[in-house]
């Protein structure tokens, strides 16, 4: 049962109604990944819109609504963690937590187990509370 879920209904139901972008010239050659990539060519039809059979270009138009960024899927917002002091900062019932990258297995296993102590949702556990290497 994610929280949030209203706000999530407007972000699908917006992004419904968002073309898919494509990277220009990708259905042309196989090379080249369909992945959104501006073009910049100084003779590119899709930058020009020149042709209507070219995929749109992403405008800020396209964005999501504003009450839905920065939400996670399950509805949780998305903090990142550095230590056990940035944990005390959030709300367990409406943020979710993601550990950072550089964060060691030490203390990561510590803001583990205060999250998990505090009820947190946690994105990227990654290692087992109670700390022991096998």
């Amino acid at each position: 049962m994610p929280i949030n879920k209203e706000q999530l209904e407007v972000r699908d139901k917006v992004k419904n109604h968002k073309p898919t972008f494509k990277r220009p010239e990708s259905w042309r050659y196989k090379r080249l990944d369909t992945t959104w990539r501006k073009p910049k060519g100084i003779d590119s039809h899709q930058r020009k819109q020149k042709s209507r059979g070219r995929p749109g270009l992403v405008k800020i138009g396209y964005g999501g609504p504003k009450i839905a960024r920065g939400l996670h899927p399950s509805g949780y917002t998305d903090n990142l963690v550095y230590n056990l002091q940035d944990l005390e900062k959030l709300n367990p019932k409406t943020d979710g937590v993601r550990i950072a990258h550089g964060v060691g297995t030490k203390k990561r296993t510590q803001i583990i187990v205060k999250a998990i102590e505090n009820k947190f949702k946690i994105f990227n556990a990654r290692v087992s509370p109670s700390g022991s290497k096998s």
